[in-house]
Parts: structure tokens; sequence; C-alpha cells
């Protein structure tokens, strides 16, 4: 059974860091790219960071470029995003997304992040 389980979210101050992770299962991990995505309360769902299925092609969104770093262990079939210096606006319900060779793509259910004083 495919599945992508995100854990790792919570509540931190501005100026902390949290480290997400994202387990998967059920399907050929090192051939998918692996992204990272967040929605806001009240706002669409964007792409935050993308890895590569061999940790190539690594992209950022302009909003967590220099702050967030992803990186995956195809070994323990696991993504992560390191997020540091989080600022309010960093608030969101974070999703794992796993995107095949062939266009078939993965969810996870997602995890909040709450970042305030």
């Amino acid at each position: 059974q495919v599945q992508l389980v995100e854990s790792g979210g919570g509540l931190v101050q501005p100026g902390g860091s949290l480290r997400l992770s994202c387990a998967a299962f059920g399907f050929t991990f090192s051939t998918y790219a692996m992204s990272w995505y967040r929605q806001a309360p009240g706002k669409e769902r964007v792409l935050v960071a993308r890895i590569g299925p061999t940790s190539g092609g690594i992209n950022y969104s302009d909003s967590v470029k220099g702050r967030f770093t992803i990186s995956r262990d195809n070994a323990k079939n696991m993504v992560y995003l390191q997020m540091d210096n989080l600022k309010p606006e960093d608030t969101a319900v974070y999703s794992c997304n796993a995107l095949g060779p062939w266009g078939t793509g993965y969810w996870g259910k997602g995890t909040l992040v709450t970042v305030s004083s």
C-alpha cells in the first residue's frame, strides 16, 4: 500500500527551527522526485522545495531560499525538510509529494507547523 507519512510539525517561536520528515512506503522511492508543499490558512497549496531522485535538481521557492534545506535518504525511503529562522508567515500545513517518472503522484496527509510567540 502506497503511503507518505509526514512528521515533525509543531509550535515554534519565530527564529526557531524544525525538521520535517516524510516516510515513504509501497513504491520505488529512489525513482521518484520528492517535494514539500505547504498550505497556509485561506490560501492555496504552494511548492516549497523539490529534490530529484538521486538528490540532484534541488530547487526552492523564493520565500524559503536560504532558510530551508531539503534532503533525502534513499536507503531509508525518507525525505526531510530542515527549516531554520522560521517566520510567522511559514505557518502552514506541510505536505510531502512524490512524483514518478511517468507522472504518477502521491500525497501525504500533512503536518502542521505553527510559528508564533
